[in-house]
């Protein structure tokens, strides 16, 4: 049995080789994915049967669980998994542009900008302007603070240790300034500012999924066109550049899309930590390092995380709905650490 399997079209212009045991772990994750959609969003105070909860997402039900389904439930788990996508799709990004494997959204600053803006928004704009320009601050937050740290890295061009250190440096700052604005800000905003800083999809809706759908799947094609180019510069800048990878562009263009996914579901679900760090890692275990898998497993992965954790929140706990950050917080930091020991040598 051949282990690549390579799709051309007729023209020969356009080429896609993959391995088959990635398209394998790709189909695998991918109905897991879907099965967990039926019998997630069937699980809960009312518990529904999954042929139910199929009948009524196509409108083939009796009406009973029509609110509790498509009010309720269905949209909260697809923004879980869109915004979990998201994430580890963007630590996949930085993992491999930085050639690090403790980079991630949280740790570079991306999500500090984020969080920043939303928490600046809800200390001095809440009650003033609508709440629902709350990811509107927030993804500008992410955009200002990733283009200062570009900025600020740039000499002659980037590189990828400048980068991560100027972002350990800017997510400092920015999580200095977001104590500061929670310690000095009013008690009835304190309690909506820390529940959005933990992370929750508690309360999401159609709108917040209509929202990061169309991003995550504009952008991932144009990321997998890419994936050659991130590859190649994990052989190093000088390698690439002289098999003809317009290093720098590249770099830019796989920065933006990491910063536009993050800022996307950092608005939607606040600061879910962690994700973005593990997701890669698994996905790693996997189906190795080429990165047109790794992007569509990472994607898979953390889709699988953030809607796990969610459901522990919702259902465990229950009448209390914990935000999903706590868990993912949970397993994510002794991940951390235990990357930190593993590679301590290399730093």
């Amino acid at each position: 049995m051949r282990p690549n399997l390579l799709f051309r079209n007729k023209s020969d212009t356009i080429s896609v080789q993959i391995e088959r045991k990635s398209l394998i772990v790709i189909c695998l994750l991918f109905l897991c994915v879907i099965l967990s959609v039926v019998v997630g969003t069937g699980i809960g105070n009312t518990m529904i049967t999954p042929l139910e909860v199929i009948l009524t997402i196509f409108g083939r039900g009796f009406g009973e669980y029509d609110f509790i389904i498509q009010t309720l439930r269905l949209p909260r788990v697809l923004a879980s998994l869109f915004v979990g996508a998201a994430l580890g799709i963007s630590g996949a990004i930085l993992q491999g542009m930085i050639r690090n494997p403790l980079a991630s959204p949280d740790i570079i600053g991306i999500t500090s900008g984020a969080s920043f803006a939303a928490v600046a928004f809800i200390t001095f704009l809440g009650g003033v302007v609508s709440i629902k320009l709350l990811p509107i601050a927030a993804i500008s937050g992410a955009m200002l603070v990733s283009i200062l740290i570009y900025l600020l890295s740039w000499r002659s061009g980037i590189t990828p240790i400048r980068l991560v250190l100027i972002g350990i440096g800017m997510s400092a700052i920015m999580g200095a300034g977001t104590t500061f604005m929670l310690v000095m800000s009013p008690i009835f905003s304190l309690g909506k500012a820390y529940i959005w800083l933990t992370g929750s999809v508690y309360g999401t809706s159609w709108a917040d999924v209509y929202m990061i759908v169309p991003v995550v799947f504009i952008i991932v094609p144009l990321i997998l066109f890419l994936a050659r180019s991130l590859s190649l510069q994990e052989l190093g800048d000088d390698i690439a550049t002289g098999l003809g990878i317009r290093v720098q562009l590249h770099r830019f263009l796989l920065l933006l899309f990491s910063v536009l996914l993050a800022g996307f579901a950092v608005s939607i679900a606040g600061a879910i930590g962690f994700v973005g760090l593990i997701a890669p890692h698994i996905a790693r275990k996997l189906v190795g390092r080429p990165f047109g898998s790794l992007i569509l497993v990472s994607a898979l992965i953390g889709s699988a995380l953030v809607f796990s954790a969610d459901l522990v929140a919702r259902t465990v706990f229950y009448p209390l709905d914990i935000p999903a950050g706590i868990f993912t917080a949970g397993i994510g930091a002794p991940f951390f650490i235990y990357l930190l020991f593993k590679n301590r040598n290399q730093f």
